[in-house]
C-alpha cells in the first residue's frame, strides 16, 4: 500500500514525501488505520519492520487534526537511545506539521533536568521518556498529565524485562482513564498479554512474524575457542573493509580488548556500553552514523531500537544470553528491505544456545570450523549435554 492512500493529514503526507517514504510495511499498513480510528492496539512484529513509524505517523496526523498546542501524547521506551531516536523521527516526519517533542532520559549534564522539567510543565506535543526518569520528575511534583490523549508503550517486552513494570503502573495511574493506549512489542510472552489486559480496552491485535529475523540476513556461525576469537574476527572482517559493522559482546570487559586488537590492525572503531557517559555514547553513535568510523563495538544497550542505515554486518562476538536477544542483535542489519550479514562465534559450551536459536528460526543452522585452516589450531567441538542423574533416596534401616 502507498502512504498516499492512507487517510492522513496533508501536512503529514508532505513530511512522509520529504522523508522519501513511499510504500508501507505490513505493520504500518495494518496499524496506521487503527491508530487513526483511535482504537487501542496490541501489536507484535519483528525488529526492523517499521514499528516506530507505524504509530508516529498516525499520531502526528491526529495531533494536526486536533490543532492543539499542549501535551497530548506520552511514549514510554526502555532506553535513552530509543528515546532519542524516536525524538529524531518526530523531528523529521513532523517538520511540516509543527509538532514539538522532547526526549526525557537519565544521564548527561545536569541542565538536562531543568530543560526536561520545563517541557513537562509548559508542554510539548509529544514526550518520549524512559520510565525511571519520568517517575523521578513526577515525584518532584507539579507534573500534570490531564491533557494526555494517547499513551504508547514501545518495546514493551524489553521494559518489563528491565523491571519497569511498577514504574509504568505508577505512571499510568496518573494518566486520564479515557485515552488511547498502544502497546508495541517484539515478542509476546504471557507476561505481556497479562500486562496488556490490565491497561488496554478492547484492543485490536496485530501479530507479524514473531521472533524471526529478516529473510535477507545471511546468518553465519563459526566455532571458536575464546583465545581464537580475535584472530578469527580480523580474518572475517577483511571482506567488509570500509563497511558499517556492529560487534556485540555480552561482556563489557571485552569491549576494550576488541578495540585494542582492531586498532592494532589499523581498523577505526569505538565502543559503547552502559559504563560510558551518556554524552560520549551519543557522540560515538552520531559519528558512527555519519561515517567518521565504521566499526562500533557494543553491549546489548544497542541491540534494540537503534536505526542505522546501510549497516552491512553484525558480529556476535559471543552468543547472547537469550535466543530472542540474538534476533534483536542481528536485526540491526537488513533493515528496510536491504541485505545484510550476521556472524556468530560459538564455543564448546554453546550447544544449548544454538538449539534455542534454531527453535526460534525453525530451522537448523550450519556451523563452520575454519580456525585450523587459518593456523589458529583446531576448532572446539560442542560438549555433549548430559542430563543430571536422578537422585536416589534411601530409607535408613531401623536398628534391630
Amino acid at each position: 500500500m502507498k502512504f498516499e492512500e492512507l487517510n492522513l493529514h496533508p501536512d503529514v503526507k508532505n513530511g512522509i514525501e520529504a522523508m522519501n517514504y513511499q510504500d508501507t510495511t505490513p505493520i504500518q499498513e495494518m496499524a496506521i488505520p487503527l491508530v487513526l480510528e483511535k482504537k487501542d492496539l496490541l501489536a507484535c512484529a519483528q525488529t526492523g519492520t517499521g514499528k516506530t513509524a507505524a504509530f508516529l505517523i498516525p499520531i502526528l496526523s491526529l495531533i494536526r487534526e486536533e490543532g492543539g498546542d499542549q501535551l497530548s501524547t506520552l511514549i514510554l521506551v526502555p532506553t535513552r537511545e530509543l528515546a532519542k531516536q524516536i525524538d529524531e523521527q518526530v523531528e523529521g516526519l513532523g517538520y511540516f506539521v509543527g509538532v514539538t517533542s522532547l526526549a526525557i532520559y537519565g544521564g548527561g549534564k545536569g541542565e538536562n533536568w531543568g530543560q526536561q522539567r520545563t517541557a513537562l510543565i509548559e508542554g510539548a506535543d509529544i514526550i518520549i521518556a524512559t520510565p525511571g526518569r519520568l517517575l523521578a520528575h513526577m515525584q518532584s511534583g507539579k507534573i500534570k498529565f490531564d491533557t494526555i490523549k494517547r499513551l504508547v508503550l514501545d518495546e514493551a517486552d524489553k521494559m518489563l524485562d528491565m523491571g519497569f513494570s511498577d514504574d509504568i503502573n505508577f505512571i499510568i495511574k496518573h494518566l486520564p482513564k479515557e485515552r488511547q493506549t498502544l502497546m508495541f512489542s517484539a515478542t509476546m510472552p504471557p507476561k505481556i498479554r497479562t500486562f496488556a489486559r490490565n491497561i488496554l480496552k478492547n484492543p485490536k491485535e496485530i501479530s507479524l512474524s514473531v521472533s524471526k529475523p529478516a529473510e535477507k540476513i545471511d546468518q553465519r556461525f563459526y566455532m571458536a575457542a575464546d583465545e581464537q576469537k580475535l584472530a578469527l574476527l580480523n580474518h572475517l572482517l577483511s571482506p567488509f573493509e570500509g563497511q558499517k559493522i556492529i560487534i556485540f559482546t555480552s561482556q563489557r570487559s571485552m569491549i576494550h580488548k576488541i578495540l585494542k586488537d582492531l586498532s592494532r590492525n589499523k581498523l577505526k572503531a569505538k565502543g559503547v556500553s552502559s559504563d560510558i557517559e551518556q554524552d560520549e555514547r551519543e557522540v560515538a553513535l552520531r559519528d558512527f552514523k555519519a561515517g567518521k568510523f565504521n566499526i562500533l563495538v557494543a553491549t546489548d544497550v544497542l541491540s534494540r531500537g537503534i536505526d542505522i542505515s546501510n549497516l552491512n554486518l553484525v558480529v556476535n562476538f559471543d552468543v547472547p544470553r537469550d535466543a530472542e536477544d540474538y534476533i534483536h542483535r542481528i536485526g540491526r542489519t537488513a533493515r528496510a528491505d536491504t541485505e545484510g550479514v550476521s556472524i556468530t562465534f560459538l564455543t564448546e559450551k554453546d550447544r544449548k544456545a544454538v538449539k534455542d536459536i534454531e527453535a526460534l528460526l525453525e530451522k537448523e543452522v550450519e556451523v563452520q570450523r575454519i580456525t585450523e585452516n587459518l593456523g589458529l589450531g583446531p576448532a572446539p567441538e560442542f560438549k555433549v549435554y548430559k542430563a543430571p542423574k536422578p537422585r536416589k533416596f534411601f530409607k535408613k534401616r531401623r536398628q534391630a
